[in-house]
């Protein structure tokens, strides 16, 4: 006989009662996240497991990773990056923004050993329990790596823009700062064992911006063989502006709803395809994503506060091959509202409810149930005459859909792994913005009305599957042959002409496109051309920058093996986020693109893009019309443009017009302000000369500068200066530049460091500080800190300082307030300035009054003056 829901749900109810009178309860203790209570776990004890935090920040993306296979959720830690002492975040989307999509997520490993059935966790539901951690310093210490950065260790083995190779265990029960504890049989963890090894890649590059790349080799160190091993994402998603208290309101200004708590007014779902489009053929890409987002995009005055989504999903050939399971559910103490998406015929009280899977037994059976969920919004679709799912309560249904503290496991099995066998598990972390378009879509149609399908039509997946269908790509890239077997991997053929052959239509025009890899990983994507080496000079009101593009101008493509560098672009910014970049000059090469008419051209004949740009002196000797056509200066190839194109005098149908490639800026010091150093430097000869070197080791030829003038000496501005390629006309992919933020280097405009070293006279900035004054407002203060209040950013800047000095602050009674200690490299355009926070040694904001200030060299000298100080 069939269950209602309600019987289900008070049987469900009942066994729940019965664990917590039998001591089993599932109620979680001091370490549970939902009470507010912060842990801070010391990094630094040796005697324990070495937890190392660090921030992927290269792209658009700020995601916060472990070295214990978990990512966000990171404060229960000091959140201090192991590799740059700055905070790290959860999950920042886009950077520089103060938006987050992420409390936590990590690793579920299931596997039945002998008669157990087990599942290890790097972060389990709803408590601080972790039974996967990494070695003792420094064995359990990560590994930075990097492309782009050749001085730092391990280079020849960099993947990315930004590696992190980390190794955690899941082994012992001791010695843990979460030791967790199985509610549902009342026993301590037990480990698998097993050993992971996690190596996780991103990149500044424009279609690589938006995902982070992991791989998780997975081994069997135990004696006894692991039968039917699942894989598990566990994620719990939560999308609302960064607060430093996860439990604090909205407070969106102009908002249309009531404020929430932030993160629990989420959507989740499963994509799994999105249309693929090539010339008028239309296919669809395979995506599988597991995504959340916030249910509306928390609309407010200034647009929308929250309007991306984010996901992830398997890579690889696992991903097709093995079975894959999505189960989302939304956490409640009481069993009767802990509810997630259960089919009749796989129906199990999780420890919690339908919902929340306690316990080993229960998180297992999840991972292998093989479901893939409806979506969330979909919940109240699901009617108690349902013959495949179990329905949600009524009340509850229509609450669900309006949006929840959701959390999902994306699983993948079963693998078989014996003693010493390992499985390498390589997935994605991938966001899409402006997935909400309109703030009232949500209003519309999941509160005025009840239709998902009309919602799902109006929320945009268009760039959220670009960017999963890119990660795939980089994952194991399409038409390479990458074993060498002679296999490219999945292709498509797209049909744009025919013809009638014996009385039968025959494809006579077609274009073959791969879609997918040869299945043999290739972690490679097409790259810019390294960025440049960049110094910054300060004159007064002004910055000099100098660059050398050695390695920006040698640098081949990947796949085509050509030198495909275009140009430079230099930008200027007031703080570090990309969006802050203005451009102030560029320089990029002289050369066309080729238009060729094709009378074949679907839907009608017209013009297409052929090949790649063309330098002037190639177009010369192709087409001028001397008798050494090569030296043909009269010929202008702008001359032909589509309303009166070339036409071959001897292939009559042969017919094309150029255009310039990018702004064809090619004059130093003509027609861009960016100039050669040493225009008189030969190309340098093989190999190099002495005489071709600079000072400092640098290859004349290559070198460059710029002056940036009308400038403010008392702000410190960020320079950065780009190289990018000039693409891939004819296939679509747009020129790549390497990342503003990547090598961008800070200064303030106050003067030579000469001049500074030489007059010592050192001045503060602003004095007398008040505090009616809107320093934030102008930029003097926090303009990098949007998530912290305004006497957290507030700031006194010390000036014309030399590179090593001490500085003091007293009061008028000669109490110390605070001492800075000013020890920077003499080259670094920052060794003259330096700012103090105004808070005492105690950690106290100061009050108003009058202070001294002293600054000591080292050589003894000091300078002394006052401050006033209005609050």
């Amino acid at each position: 006989m069939r269950c209602t829901v309600a019987e289900l749900l008070r049987v469900s109810a009942s066994l729940f009662l019965a664990l917590a009178l039998s001591g089993a309860a599932l109620a979680q203790d001091s370490t549970f996240e939902g009470s507010g209570s912060k842990g801070q776990p010391d990094m630094t004890d040796v005697s324990g497991p070495a937890y190392c935090l660090t921030n992927h920040n290269i792209g658009r993306i700020v995601l916060g990773v472990s070295n214990w296979a978990r990512i966000g959720r990171l404060d229960e830690v000091p959140f201090i990056d192991y590799f740059t002492g700055l905070r790290v975040y959860n999950l920042q989307m886009p950077k520089g923004s103060v938006t987050n999509y992420l409390w936590k997520g990590g690793l579920w490993v299931g596997a039945v050993v002998g008669r157990d059935t087990l599942v290890s966790c790097a972060t389990d539901v709803n408590n601080r329990y972790r039974e996967i951690n990494p070695d003792q310093a420094p064995f359990g210490n990560m590994i930075r790596r990097s492309i782009i950065h050749p001085e730092w260790p391990g280079f020849a083995d960099a993947v990315s823009e930004q590696d992190f190779v980390s190794m955690a265990t899941d082994t012992n029960i001791y010695g843990n700062k979460y030791p967790s504890f199985d509610a549902l049989d009342g026993r301590a963890h037990k480990p698998l064992p097993i050993s992971v090894t996690q190596k996780s890649y991103a990149w500044s590059y424009d279609y690589a911006s938006d995902f982070v790349l992991f791989d998780w080799g997975i081994r069997n160190i135990g004696t006894k063989a692991m039968k039917d091993v699942y894989i598990g994402l566990y994620m719990d998603f939560d999308c609302h502006i960064d607060r430093l208290n996860p439990y604090a309101q909205n407070s969106i200004p102009g908002s249309y709803i009531k404020p929430i708590t932030e993160g629990r007014d989420d959507l989740t779902g499963y994509l799994f395809a999105s249309p693929a489009s090539y010339q008028q053929c239309n296919f669809l890409d395979t995506v599988r994503m597991a995504w959340t987002t916030d249910n509306n995009g928390d609309p407010g005055s200034n647009g929308m506060a929250v309007p991306g989504v984010v996901g992830v999903r398997f890579l690889g050939p696992y991903s097709e091959m093995m079975q894959t399971s999505y189960n989302w559910w939304v956490f409640n103490y009481n069993a009767y509202l802990d509810y997630g998406p259960q089919k009749i015929v796989n129906y199990r009280f999780m420890g919690g409810g339908t919902g929340t899977p306690v316990g080993d037994r229960s998180k297992y059976a999840m991972m292998r149930n093989g479901e893939i969920d409806f979506d969330q919004s979909q919940t109240a679709q699901i009617l108690p005459t349902d013959r495949t799912w179990i329905a949600a309560d009524y009340n509850l249904g229509y609450s669900l859909v309006r949006g929840g503290d959701n959390q999902f496991v994306l699983s993948l099995g079963p693998f078989q792994l014996g003693p010493g066998q390992s499985v390498q598990i390589p997935w994605a972390l991938v966001g899409g913005e402006n997935f909400h378009e309109d703030p009232y879509d949500f209003m519309r149609y999941m509160q005025f009305q009840y239709n998902p399908f009309l919602f799902y039509q109006h929320c945009n997946f268009a760039e959220f599957s670009k960017n999963a269908v890119w990660a795939s790509w980089v994952y194991d890239n399409p038409g390479v042959d990458t074993d060498g077997d002679g296999y490219f991997g999945k292709s498509r053929i797209c049909v744009t002409d025919s013809a009638m052959v014996g009385g039968v239509w025959q494809p006579s025009v077609a274009e073959t496109t791969y879609y997918e890899g040869d299945g043999v990983p290739d972690w490679r994507g097409a790259e810019p051309p390294f960025p440049p080496h960049v110094w910054v000079y300060p004159q007064y009101n002004a910055l000099r920058i100098r660059f050398n593009g050695q390695r920006s101008e040698t640098s081949k493509d990947v796949f085509s093996n050509i030198l495909d560098f275009e140009g430079y672009r230099v930008y200027i910014s007031r703080d570090e986020r990309e969006s802050s970049y203005s451009l102030v000059a560029s320089y990029d090469r002289e050369n066309y693109d080729k238009w060729v008419y094709n009378p074949n051209l679907k839907p009608v004949a017209g013009f297409e893009l052929k090949g790649i740009p063309m330098t002037l002196p190639q177009i010369r000797c192709l087409y001028g019309q001397l008798g050494d056509p090569c030296n043909d200066s009269t010929f202008d190839p702008l001359k032909f443009t589509r309303p009166y194109p070339y036409q071959s005098p001897l292939y009559p149908d042969s017919i094309f017009y150029f255009t310039k490639h990018d702004y064809n800026a090619s004059k130093l010091g003509v027609n861009t302000p960016i100039t050669k150093i040493y225009p008189d430097a030969p190309p340098p000869s093989a190999p190099p000369l002495p005489s071709d070197y600079t000072d400092d080791g640098y290859l004349k030829y290559y070198e460059y500068q710029m002056v940036i003038d009308s400038l403010l000496p008392t702000v410190p501005y960020w320079v950065s200066v780009t190289a990018f390629d000039f693409g891939s006309p004819s296939s679509g992919l747009e020129p790549l530049e390497s990342g503003k933020t990547i090598q961008a280097v800070s200064a303030f405009p106050d003067g030579s460091r000469d001049t500074v070293v030489s007059q010592r006279k050192v001045y503060i900035y602003p004095n007398p500080y008040r505090i009616d004054d809107p320093y934030r407002r102008k930029g003097f203060e926090g303009r990098t800190q949007p998530d912290r209040s305004d006497d957290r950013v507030r700031a006194i800047y010390f000036a014309n300082l030399p590179p090593k000095c001490t500085i003091r602050i007293f009061t008028l009674d000669g109490d110390l307030v605070r001492q800075l200690d000013h020890d920077f490299d003499p080259s670094d355009p920052n060794a003259s300035h330096d700012k103090w926070d105004m808070i005492t040694r105690n950690t106290q904001m100061i009050v108003s009054g009058i202070y001294y200030w002293t600054v000591q060299d080292d050589k003894g000298s000091v300078q002394i003056g006052k401050l006033v100080v209005i609050m």
